[in-house]
């Protein structure tokens, strides 16, 4: 009784009793419907899983390109790319991976290097890169492993360095767990079309269509899929066999043929609910799929527990996923991943807030906090130990500013806003609270992490009305506070911007001066207290500025070392130098000052090597002149260094002796040629009473380790008759002659000669 109450059976017996008459017709009517409302309905939905096919693959080439835009915004990681740091780049790809799950992730330099976490390769890099460089960012790529889904984004520090791409192998386990979400059986596969058979590529994509092979009858459906790379064109290819979806009437067409016209209503019945069914859910989840696509919220009711149940289920499960992945990267994209605080996007943000709502009568404080020497902690302790100080001091910087928003703007840099200031607030106690924090002792590992800070701090609105002027200005005064001695705050003063203008404007003319040649070298002469006689010259740059005059060396060289631009003043130097040394008497040496950086520069050796060629200078008459400050970053290094330049037949000068960090030990560590004792020991001469006694010790010392010494800035008879005394071989200082251009040095060395001869006599 319950089943004739329903409606679907009172529509049967309806019918039943209707078309009695028109039996014959009515079978043979519905069996030829129902074939066709098979084949109809198997059609329908194939077009619409096809459409879910493209959503879900859409969706996944988002995903990835998403999670690669927040590695490839990373500092560290493009630091890592920078700097081809490879063990960096694999884990963090590594990491990537496993957090995308994805197959192959892997670094694609400007240069078309491959880099990955594994075993990873394209199968032409340089079509990949001229995707990118189009402008594409998602699409089908040819690797080691057949084609792939991928997702790029650039990675750039500031300028274009290279792309992030993640990659998906579309293999059969892929394409299965995608097959598992349709409601009809199918078979899918990516092919190129230049694999696939000729009436595939004929076949137009995006329509389903019927074909017959082996005596069997399927569907098909051809999707064309974007693409990264030259020379493919992949296709989705899904495949339904008719037969499965006919096999469901099979059985019905007997049973109208038995039982007539009630057959032939419970085939309608049956098959208007199955239909019903089917299509009523797969439309439910296009819509929602749209929905989702336009950014709404969206939640399908679960209704039974069979595959339907399960799918909408499944889909639900899936929304919430990306909901959460989306909160993830926003999180990502605006919070630092080492210390969790926010970075410099947020804290931009903030500071538009704050001044936006700042009342009158009340200021907002900006200040940019710099770690001091933080390098020094990351080379002598490891990087692990850099990144729990950075850890630190983020937690003491929260814990000591409460009433703060503190950012970390990337490596060693931090950033503290203050609003709602009363504009007669004591600024300097706000200052030494902020200084006060680094002032707490910090064990890493058991040891000791010097940690203090420069801070540089501006105000609005006396600083600047808006967020790029203030954070400008702040910048400025940290400038200030480092140049000040470090761990020092420094309040930002309108002088500061003319100072960061003339700074400017001299690196600008410092590059002009290297391009115009616009250097000059004048030589000071060094004489030999043993041998009596002028042996060599150092070699002093000039800069002579067409508008400003002579500029000092304090001034300029500085600036040079801090941009880099001393590389190449450096190496113009000592090729001059060389070449000017070549046309002096063959025992009168050359000594070249090399800075630090230039000292660090990888082709040092090189350079050496090719100015000695080119002027055809002996090794043995060119001397280097370092200090100690080489020795802070890498002795291991270092060392290697000085003795592949020793090996060339070079002499070596520890220059400025006793003026750095630990002089003894570099002694004991290389073998140089010759020491410099710094000028200040031959100034206390005559003013010191300790001042014979430094000497001494540094020329017994010097002896017994089998190097020369020389004294710099003697100017004094009574200066060189002590160090003559003491025991210093070497003289250099206005005693002689101040500094000469390099067309006086041979009337200087015949001056010098002539000396010679009239002592001998």
């Amino acid at each position: 009784m319950r089943g004739f109450r329903a409606l679907s059976t009172r529509i049967a017996v309806l019918y039943g009793t209707l078309f009695a008459v028109v039996l014959a017709l009515v079978v043979s009517l519905a069996a030829g419907g129902l074939a066709r409302f098979a084949e109809a309905s198997a059609a329908r939905d194939m077009a619409a899983n096809a459409r879910v096919f493209d959503e879900i693959l859409a969706a996944r080439a988002r995903q990835m390109g998403d999670e690669a835009a927040v590695l490839a915004r990373d500092f560290g990681f493009r630091e890592a790319v920078a700097t081809a740091d490879a063990p960096t780049i694999s884990s963090a790809l590594a990491s990537l991976e496993a957090r995308v799950r994805s197959d192959s992730a892997f670094v694609l330099t400007l240069e078309g290097e491959v880099i990955g976490a594994g075993d990873t390769a394209i199968a032409d890099p340089q079509a990949l890169m001229a995707r990118l460089d189009a402008g594409a960012g998602r699409g089908i790529i040819a690797g080691s492993k057949g084609l792939a889904l991928a997702a790029a984004a650039p990675i750039e520090a500031p300028d274009l360095i290279g792309w992030l791409v993640i990659a998906q192998p579309m293999n059969r386990a892929e394409l299965d767990r995608l097959v598992e979400l349709a409601p009809i059986a199918l078979e899918a596969e990516v092919v190129d079309a230049a694999a696939a058979p000729a009436w595939q590529r004929r076949a137009r994509a995006g329509a389903v269509f019927e074909r017959e092979i082996g005596g069997a009858r399927f569907l098909y459906h051809l999707s064309d899929l974007p693409v990264l790379a030259d020379g493919i064109a992949p296709r989705l290819v899904l495949r339904h066999a008719l037969a499965q979806s006919l096999a469901a009437y099979a059985g019905l067409k007997a049973l109208l043929a038995a039982l007539a016209a009630g057959g032939i209503a419970l085939a309608v019945g049956l098959s208007w609910r199955v239909a019903r069914s089917v299509t009523e859910p797969l439309a439910e989840l296009d819509a929602a799929t749209r929905m989702i696509g336009a950014g709404r919220e969206v939640s399908l009711a679960v209704r039974t527990g069979d595959e339907i149940g399960r799918l909408a289920e499944s889909f639900n499960q899936m929304v919430s996923a990306i909901a959460e992945r989306e909160r993830q990267i926003i999180h990502v994209g605006l919070h630092d991943g080492l210390t969790g605080l926010p970075n410099r996007k947020l804290f931009t943000e903030q500071l538009a807030n704050a001044l936006a709502r700042r009342a009158k009568g009340e200021k907002v404080l900006v200040a940019y906090v710099d770690l001091d020497d933080f390098k020094l902690v990351n080379d002598t302790l490891g990087h692990p130990a850099g990144d729990a100080l950075l850890k630190l001091v983020a937690a003491h910087l929260s814990e000591d500013l409460p009433e703060a928003l503190v950012a970390r703007l990337g490596g060693d840099e931090f950033a503290v806003l203050i609003d709602g200031i009363d504009e007669k607030a004591n600024l300097a106690a706000i200052a030494d609270r902020l200084q006060a924090s680094f002032d707490r002792p910090i064990t890493i590992n058991g040891q000791a992490a010097p940690c203090s800070a420069s801070i540089g701090i501006a105000l609005a609105p006396g600083d600047g009305a808006d967020g790029v002027t203030l954070m400008k200005n702040a910048d400025l005064a940290l400038y200030r506070a480092k140049h000040e001695g470090k761990a020092s705050y420094h309040f930002f003063e309108p002088g500061l911007d003319e100072a960061a203008r003339r700074r400017r404007q001299l690196e600008v003319d410092l590059r002009s001066a290297i391009r115009e040649g616009q250097f000059a070298l004048h030589f000071q002469p060094l004489y030999s207290v043993v041998q009596q006689r002028l042996t060599g010259f150092e070699a002093l740059i000039r800069w002579d500025h067409p508008e400003r005059g002579r500029v000092s060396p304090a001034e300029f060289i500085t600036l040079a070392e801090e941009t880099g631009l001393i590389i190449p003043i450096g190496e113009w130097v000592l090729r001059e130098a060389c070449h000017q040394a070549s046309t002096w008497p063959a025992d009168i040496s050359v000594a070249v000052n090399v800075s630090p950086r230039q000292f660090a520069a990888p082709r040092l050796a090189a350079t050496v090597l090719s100015a000695l060629s080119a002027s055809g200078l002996a090794p043995g008459r060119l001397e280097l002149e370092i200090t100690e400050s080489i020795f802070i970053a890498d002795v291991d290094a270092t060392l290697a260094t000085l003795h592949s330049l020793r090996n060339l037949g070079i002499r070596i000068a520890l220059d400025d002796f006793g003026t750095g960090y630990s002089s003894l030990s570099y002694l004991r560590s290389f073998p140089f040629d010759k020491v410099k004792i710094d000028k200040s020991f031959v100034a206390d001469l005559g003013t010191s009473p300790n001042g014979h006694a430094v000497i001494r010790a540094i020329t017994t010392l010097a002896d017994a380790l089998g190097m020369e010494t020389l004294a710099e800035g003697v100017e004094h008879m009574a200066q060189f008759e002590v160090l003559a005394r003491e025991g210093c071989q070497n003289i250099q200082g206005y005693l002689f002659s101040r500094p000469v251009p390099a067309e006086a040095v041979p009337d200087l060395i015949a001056e010098a000669a002539g000396a010679e001869r009239q002592l001998r006599a």
